[in-house]
């Protein structure tokens, strides 16, 4: 598997086009929690033929692994930096940045801090800014106590998998994907993802998306699934609002039907298309 060493740590990458697209920028997946960039190969494999597609694993998560003493910053802005050395090493000069619930906000801070090389932002089935003290509350713990539920046999339950593929979607998802689903939850890095999860969802990190999605000079789009449970339309529309292109369009936000939290899997079609849309009128 291809590796990148990106700040110290080594991450797994996967990129597919060829350089024959030209002056096309490049597309830049990037996975959500407890996932790994999987989820992105379908999208890509449609979308190849035009552009140059990249995904990886962020750190700690799917194949990004380390032996050694694993970087401690976990928070979005450190995410995004390890993002900008992805391009940097690729030699990557103009992205489209196309990031999935948590990616959606390390795909913001990265634009925040390098917008020379990224050219725009797509969030798919990602949102936020308000925060809700006791329901931010119940979610971290929640989520600790799934990552503290982990043990080797886990993997090994009969019909585990299928539960995965029926997890936060409007119809369950191939099987295959229930069963990728399970092993990146068993394989996150500890540290990794309860560190990302406890940083990203402090008051003072929910109150600044708003603040940096406001200041982008680049294009920006959410693509929003109608039945997100996890990430529902009114906290999609809320962060989109602070955008330019929410004003001079009337709205930035596409709704899909008949979607769920994974919109890249639930509705590949539509997902291409709209993303193709987006970049022909790229501003």
């Amino acid at each position: 598997m291809p590796t990148l060493d990106l700040l110290g740590f080594p991450h797994h990458y996967q990129q597919s086009g060829s350089d024959r697209q030209g002056a096309a920028p490049s597309l830049i997946f990037v996975h959500g929690w407890l996932l790994s960039h999987h989820y992105w190969l379908p999208l890509m494999e449609l979308l190849s033929g035009q552009y140059s597609c990249v995904s990886y694993d962020l750190r700690g998560f799917g194949a990004s692994q380390s032996l050694g003493h694993p970087r401690s910053e976990y928070d979005l802005e450190a995410y995004g930096q390890d993002l900008i050395d992805l391009l940097e090493k690729l030699n990557i000069e103009q992205a489209w940045l196309v990031g999935h619930s948590l990616g959606g906000s390390v795909a913001i801070w990265a634009a925040h801090l390098c917008p020379e090389r990224v050219k725009g932002v797509v969030c798919v089935n990602a949102g936020g800014g308000i925060y809700l003290k006791e329901e931010f509350e119940k979610f971290r713990s929640a989520g600790e106590k799934l990552l503290d539920f982990r043990p080797p046999w886990l993997g090994r339950l009969p019909l585990l998998d299928l539960a995965f593929s029926r997890m936060m979607v409007e119809k369950p998802l191939a099987r295959k994907w229930g069963r990728q689903r399970l092993l990146d939850f068993l394989r996150a890095d500890q540290q990794a993802a309860r560190g990302s999860l406890l940083e990203s969802t402090t008051e003072a990190a929910v109150h600044l998306l708003p603040k940096l999605v406001a200041e982008l000079p680049q294009p920006m789009y959410f693509l929003a699934g109608q039945n997100d449970r996890v990430m529902e339309l009114q906290y999609v529309k809320y962060l989109a609002s602070f955008h330019g292109l929410f004003a001079q369009l009337g709205t930035n936000v596409v709704e899909i039907e008949n979607c769920g939290h994974f919109a890249m899997l639930e509705q590949l079609p539509v997902v291409a298309n709209k993303l193709q849309q987006i970049l022909a009128t790229d501003h």
